[in-house]
């Protein structure tokens, strides 16, 4: 015979021959070659024996609180509203005591968390190998790929999922607007001139379900769309005529002709691909060495015909002046001889000084210029 204590907060369970006999509440016993299993009723409860055999017992069973979790389920267990831990497939027994014992059961086995579960409990490290998440960004929208199926559009935010076997794949595309260059294109135009032409054109995305589900690499396809289009119009021109018109066909605040040919030809291919097409412009024209060597000849040629229409615009304007002038000095003997005397005024500014040799004939004759005849 033995004697056994159970203090307070704790229970015995007293088994003979690996049978189980009863449960030992706080006191003193005498017990003969029995065997007794002492808890403590603030720790989980773990059966030393199969937990139904204990079960049948229904006072050991009025004292358990169990948790039962099935294959492709979890618990969250909370002891006094605080994450304990996560139960996993078992069977759980805990003691009925001041301890206050929570339990949230979730399906893993679908891919919505659709339990009462908040954000910060699914960031929890305790939680978190089974959550995967998705974040699409403030400027994105997204579609939700299930097991290779279409299941719908993320707008942007924050999205949890349990993880399990099940795929889950996600597509992402920019809802702003974008750029699309279309450089080095070697086009010819209507009288066979070789040039290569940069362009660009501006999108955005307005259907994501068509871009991503209906179309592979819709950006490629509309760079096509656009890359024709551009071909279309120039084969239209002559290369004198695209030269004169290259800015027809840039963006300005009237939409010119050009830009409205190619965007409107491209705007029924765009909306197939789920694309709104807003603008499109010329950078450069870059012509062929030859070419741009005779350019060159053509533009010195054209600048040397104005400056000689100037010249000889001037000098007709001078003679027109100077013929104006004589006439009023043909009529105008005073008018004559002061610009007689405004000719001699500059003649005398750039003489210091001067001798004479001769006989008074040259003196009166020089006396006459300077002297004022009274």
């Amino acid at each position: 015979m033995k004697k056994v204590n159970i203090n307070a907060y704790q229970m015995g369970l007293v088994f003979k021959n690996g049978v189980y006999k009863k449960m030992l509440k706080e006191g003193k016993y005498w017990l003969w070659n029995e065997q007794v299993y002492v808890y403590d009723i603030i720790k989980p409860f773990i059966a030393p024996v199969e937990l139904n055999i204990l079960l049948q017992d229904a006072e050991l069973a009025n004292a358990l609180q169990l948790a039962e979790v099935k294959d492709n389920e979890i618990v969250l267990q909370y002891e006094n509203d605080l994450l304990k831990q996560v139960l996993t497939a078992g069977r759980y027994a805990y003691w009925k005591t001041v301890i206050q014992y929570d339990f949230i059961k979730a399906d893993t086995s679908k891919i919505e968390i659709t339990e009462a579960i908040d954000r910060t409990t699914l960031q929890n490290s305790k939680v978190l190998p089974y959550v995967r998440s998705i974040t699409v960004e403030n400027y994105e929208k997204a579609v939700l790929i299930v097991d290779g199926k279409y299941s719908k559009v993320l707008e942007p935010g924050i999205y949890y999922f349990w993880r399990n076997s099940i795929s889950v794949q996600m597509a992402r595309v920019d809802m702003r607007g974008q750029q699309l260059e279309v450089n080095g294109q070697e086009i010819l135009t209507k009288d066979k001139a070789a040039l290569r032409i940069n362009a660009w054109a501006q999108y955005k995305v307005s259907n994501i379900e068509k871009a991503l589900l209906q179309n592979k690499e819709y950006d490629k396809q509309l760079y096509v769309a656009f890359q024709l289009a551009l071909r279309e119009y120039i084969a239209g021109y002559s290369f004198d005529e695209l030269l004169e018109s290259r800015n027809g066909i840039a963006p300005r605040q009237n939409e010119s002709v050009g830009q409205a040919f190619i965007l409107q030809n491209v705007k029924e291919k765009a909306e197939v691909l789920g694309v709104q097409v807003s603008g499109f412009g010329i950078r450069d024209i870059i012509l062929p060495g030859d070419v741009k060597e005779i350019m060159n000849q053509v533009l010195v040629a054209e600048k040397k015909a104005q400056a000689n229409t100037i010249m000889r615009r001037e000098e007709t304007a001078s003679t027109r002046s100077l013929l104006n002038t004589a006439k009023l000095m043909e009529d105008n003997a005073m008018l004559w001889k002061l610009k007689e005397m405004e000719y001699v005024e500059k003649i005398a500014d750039k003489i210091s000084s001067i001798s004479i040799n001769g006989n008074g004939v040259l003196i009166e004759q020089l006396k006459q210029i300077f002297v004022p005849q009274k």
